[in-house]
């Protein structure tokens, strides 16, 4: 790799979006007497009577969780998306500048486990295989609805991150239309095909083994790279090292490795600044319209927030939010941290 992106500002490209991201490595050693966050405690307590998550306690919207034992999904009581909206579509003047339309889908909360005090990082890798099952069933429920376009499933890890609960849960979403995210990477892969006639993805993880400097972990079936365009400090790409499209298409031996990599990378994260780590983690996979999707390859993203300590968080403000993005953290430097902690 080029010895000037270890100390110069400039921009790299992110094919799967079609964006540049600035770099400016220059910048770690610049002090920081901005907003500091108190450090996360770890949760001691198997069961809380005032977890709504809980076997057995009642929800915030009044009905009752069963005693279970395992993996638990429900119907989110204060679902984002409705599956009866009703149908309508308007163009307020006829310019195209106020559009809306309906969006029907529906959002449903998964428990990784009955225990309160687990996470993906602490719980054993039979138990996290059960939550991928649960992931690919519910994927294939909900792909097989003729109003669903899209299933999006996600992970807030922590309060940083906006969970509202830190009982070990989920969501998945499932939507009309794609959402703008995967709708990005879907023509950027599909327009990638075309030009190279191979899927970006795993042509993407040829080049990252070959160079082996962004690697963080890897078995058998899965790989965790830090993205060459990574915008969070220490963001992590989890691609499996032969194609599929789709979570319910992995097979036993990819849901295997899945689940050791998800745990692996979890617990890895805890020991970077030795606090539980937060983040928001979710799957892109093919839109569920039945299409083979030969350009797609399924793919997780983890972004978490933190940026130098448990206590200082990467903030998407100014220039992010007006220009493009930026890091001063390189790739490389990310992923050096990420390897050590995940040995």
């Amino acid at each position: 790799m080029h010895d000037l992106l270890a100390t110069t500002p400039h921009r790299r490209w992110n094919p799967l979006r079609a964006e540049w991201v600035l770099v400016s490595p220059h910048r770690t050693q610049r002090p920081w007497q901005g907003q500091t966050e108190s450090i996360a405690q770890p949760v001691i307590a198997a069961y809380d009577p005032t977890c709504y998550l809980c076997p057995g306690n009642e929800r915030a919207g009044g009905a009752q969780t069963p005693q279970y034992t395992g993996t638990y999904v429900f119907d989110n009581d204060y679902a984002a998306l409705k599956p009866d909206a009703p149908e309508f579509s308007t163009d307020a003047d006829g310019t195209g500048l106020l559009r809306a339309q309906a969006e029907r889908g529906l959002c449903r909360v998964i428990c990784f486990s009955p225990r309160h005090d687990l996470t993906l990082a602490n719980m054993d890798v039979p138990a996290v295989r059960e939550v991928v099952n649960v992931w690919a069933q519910q994927e294939a429920e909900l792909s097989a609805l003729p109003e669903i376009g899209y299933v999006q499933i996600f992970e807030n890890r922590g309060a940083m991150m906006g969970a509202s609960n830190p009982h070990p849960h989920g969501q998945i979403w499932a939507t009309e239309h794609v959402p703008n995210d995967p709708a990005t990477e879907q023509r950027a892969q599909a327009a990638y095909l075309q030009q190279h006639g191979e899927a970006l993805l795993p042509a993407y993880l040829r080049t990252e083994l070959a160079a082996g400097e962004r690697i963080v972990a890897e078995n058998d079936t899965w790989v965790a790279v830090v993205p060459f365009w990574a915008v969070w400090p220490f963001e992590l790409l989890l691609l499996p090292r032969t194609q599929v499209a789709r979570m319910a298409a992995l097979s036993e031996a990819q849901r295997d490795g899945l689940a050791s990599m998800l745990q692996r990378v979890a617990a890895g994260y805890n020991r970077v600044f030795d606090a539980p780590f937060p983040y928001s983690m979710g799957f892109h996979a093919a839109p569920a319209d039945g299409e083979a999707h030969p350009e797609w390859q399924l793919h997780a993203h983890f972004y978490p927030p933190l940026l130098r300590s448990a206590t200082v968080r990467k903030f998407m403000v100014g220039f992010e939010l007006l220009g493009s993005p930026q890091r001063d953290i390189t790739p490389e430097s990310a992923a050096a941290t990420l390897r050590s902690a995940m040995k």
